[in-house]
């Protein structure tokens, strides 16, 4: 058994290569070999999101506070809200994040293949996300 206490591990902004907007990464775990699972606990600010990317194996999005937005390419943009549960597939093109005008909070959870857990593509447009509301 390993206790990974909190708080002992930094907080890091979320790289703009990867996000728009203000976005804080917390690392509460990572896998060790011969586990492949690690994961994410990602807050966006409002208007904050991730570029598109996909998974080799997937992500799973657990959300714990706010508003967020999300959408695979071809679908519609989605809300989610706090105890939604997102599943992207493997290979799936998508983006997620805050809602323009609330904050959201997800644990995001995927597996590594070959090493690799995600694979990051373009921006999300301002002309691809959705105006504030009201």
């Amino acid at each position: 058994m390993e206790i990974k206490r909190n708080g002992t591990s930094p907080s890091v902004r979320g790289p703009a290569e990867w996000f728009t907007g203000n976005v804080r990464i917390d690392t509460p775990f990572a896998a060790t070999a011969p586990a492949r699972a690690g994961g994410a606990i990602v807050t966006f600010e409002p208007g904050a999101r991730t570029a598109w990317h996909t998974h080799p194996l997937g992500q799973m999005l657990i959300v714990t506070a706010g508003l967020g937005l999300a959408q695979r390419e071809g679908g519609p943009i989605e809300e989610i809200r706090p105890g939604d549960t997102i599943w992207f597939a493997p290979g799936e093109r998508h983006w997620h994040g805050a809602s323009p005008d609330v904050a959201m909070t997800h644990v995001a959870i995927a597996e590594a293949q070959d090493g690799r857990v995600v694979d990051w593509l373009e921006h999300v447009s301002d002309a691809e996300y959705p105006a504030k509301r009201g």
